[in-house]
């Protein structure tokens, strides 16, 4: 007797909505509409995957397909919003290109938020949010997350040091040596952020000023050098390891 193929497929599309989900009729348009349409030749009758970062996942059936447009009748929820570690991810501004491999990779790791930070020795000190936001969102339907790393406005060094939340665990990555990152991690349990610093690194005022901050560990990712994005991915990675999301 052949076996009853799984539904939805596993190869439905992804998309996120900004609306939250319920059931019923659900219209699409703009640029998710030309993918669904366009690209992806969706008909009447096929299966798309939802998900809003907050009720979960949802699978909506296609019911009309316009040039423009599409509804898609929301039929039920196929999953909860996904639990997401308690980690925070605090970097300075790179490259546009790198800095949204920083955000893609966030999102794929499992960041409840990222935090742009302002240096003295960062070399982009403007941020387009939007664009940040947009490579989460792709990151996001591709890898089958439920959730979006929260994105903040940047803030300055200073302002972050001075705001900074009581019981919650600041690890930089400290070029000039620390303790072993894994070593570090596993001896500070809890909520938890990681501070990334710009490509030249902090300057010595700066990184004196965190080293004095009571929540601040500084720690080493190794004998190797890396690049600002490679950092901030390892570092994360060896936290989600820590603290057993791996």
């Amino acid at each position: 007797m052949p076996a009853t193929p799984a539904w939805p497929p596993q190869s439905t599309p992804r998309l996120f909505v900004e609306t939250a989900l319920a059931p019923g009729p659900l219209r699409i348009d703009g640029p998710q509409a030309h993918y669904l349409i366009q690209v992806m030749r969706l008909k009447t009758g096929d299966p798309v995957k939802l998900f809003d970062d907050k009720t979960g996942e949802w699978l909506g059936v296609t019911q009309a397909v316009g040039k423009r447009d599409l509804v898609l009748d929301v039929s039920g929820k196929l999953r909860e919003r996904e639990a997401v570690p308690d980690l925070w991810l605090c970097a300075a501004p790179i490259k546009k290109g790198r800095i949204d491999w920083v955000a893609e990779k966030a999102c794929e790791l499992g960041v409840a938020r990222l935090a742009p930070v302002l240096t003295r020795r960062a070399v982009v000190d403007k941020l387009n949010l939007d664009r940040l936001r947009s490579h989460m969102i792709e990151a996001a339907e591709q890898c089958g997350r439920t959730a979006l790393p929260e994105l903040v406005e940047p803030v300055k060094l200073p302002a972050l040091l001075r705001d900074w939340p009581a019981g919650r665990t600041l690890f930089f990555a400290d070029e000039t040596g620390g303790a072993p990152a894994l070593e570090a991690m596993r001896a500070n349990r809890g909520p938890a952020a990681i501070l990334i610093g710009p490509e030249g690194g902090f300057d010595a005022e700066e990184r004196e000023a965190i080293r004095a901050h009571p929540q601040a560990v500084g720690i080493a990712l190794g004998p190797r050098i890396l690049r600002a994005e490679t950092a901030a991915a390892a570092a994360v990675s060896l936290w989600m390891g820590a603290a057993g999301d791996w």
